[in-house]
């Protein structure tokens, strides 16, 4: 298993449980691991036969920016649905941070991983 990946993706997003976090969007940062094979496109040198990670960043930003859940989990979950069905990745580990949350730390968020190593 070969993997494609993606740190520190910024995103915005209305998200959160309390009224001032509705008011307008949120910075969040994305990490993302995603399994592929990168045999066939190493040997054509053509991006239709690779996971593309530019067209992977734009959805996941269009996606972000449209949604309005309240939890970090719920939005995690949904973009790993998301990417699994659009992108056929067989599976992936997205790291979710939401910077301004806590305002002693520098970050607090969720991972999760979804589908399995082994296809």
């Amino acid at each position: 298993m070969d993997i494609v990946f993606i740190r520190q993706l910024q995103l915005e997003a209305v998200i959160g449980i309390h009224d001032w976090e509705r008011e307008r969007p949120q910075p969040l940062l994305l990490d993302l691991d995603l399994a592929t094979d990168v045999g066939r496109a190493a040997a054509s040198e053509r991006i239709q036969d690779a996971l593309d990670y530019h067209a992977v960043s734009q959805r996941l930003t269009e996606y972000v920016a449209d949604s309005e859940f309240q939890l970090l989990e719920t939005l995690a979950e949904h973009c790993a649905r998301m990417l699994m069905r659009e992108f056929r990745v067989s599976w992936l580990r997205l790291t979710l941070h939401k910077p301004q949350a806590v305002d002693n730390a520098s970050s607090v968020g969720v991972i999760i991983e979804r589908g399995s190593r082994n296809q």
